[in-house]
Parts: C-alpha cells; structure tokens; sequence
C-alpha cells in the first residue's frame, strides 16, 4: 500500500495534523471520506495493518450514541459494517506509511506518523 491519509476535510483536527505534518498531494494520497466513502477492499487492508476493525472504529461519533451502540456489545463485524455504512464511525485521521497505520489524532501517534514523513 503506497503512502494515504484518510481524512474529514470539514475536520479542523484533521486540517491541523495534515498542516503540522506537512502532508502533500504528490507525497501522499489523500481520501476525503465524506466525499469519497471508504470501500470494504480499504477497510480490510486498513483492518490488517491495525489488527482489529475495533482499532479503526470511533466512539466519539454522534451517531454512536444517537444509534445505541454504546448500549450494545458489538463484534469485529460490526464495527466493519458501521465504518462502511457512516463515515464518521472511521477514526480520524488514519494514515498509512508503507506497512505503517496512525490512527487517530492523539499526540504519540502523530508524533509517531511524524517520524516516518
């Protein structure tokens, strides 16, 4: 997998961290998820980087407890089907660096991602 950032482009968090990290177009590939959905052949290659559909699932999306889900026990299936049905249910930002995945926009991964670009 070549270098990709999946990204929210109305998200100032994910605007800060492609600015802080210097993130270009013909260094890297840009998605804007909300524009260009994530299909299931990515979720699963993003999946087998991370380990679990679990790593890759936000619970601080408004859906998630407008839906219930945190009243429920959800399976690996279940996080897949979610990310794949509302992209704000992919955390944010997830970046991929040759075999490499940051996910999220907590200090230690993107000083982690930052090392790498």
């Amino acid at each position: 997998m070549k270098n990709k950032i999946y990204y929210l482009s109305s998200c100032s968090t994910c605007a800060r961290i492609i600015k802080e990290l210097g993130i270009t177009t013909p260094k890297m590939t840009m998605q804007d998820i909300k524009t260009e959905k994530i299909t299931p052949a990515q979720i699963d290659e993003l999946k087998n980087l991370s380990g679990s559909y679990e790593s890759l699932f936000s619970r601080i999306a408004l859906k998630y407890r407008a839906l219930g889900l945190n009243n429920k026990k959800l399976a690996e299936k279940d996080y897949r089907k979610y990310i794949l049905e509302e992209y704000t249910f992919l955390k944010r930002p997830v970046i991929v660096v040759s075999d490499k995945i940051f996910i999220g926009n907590s200090k230690s991964v993107i000083t982690e991602a930052a090392k790498l670009l």
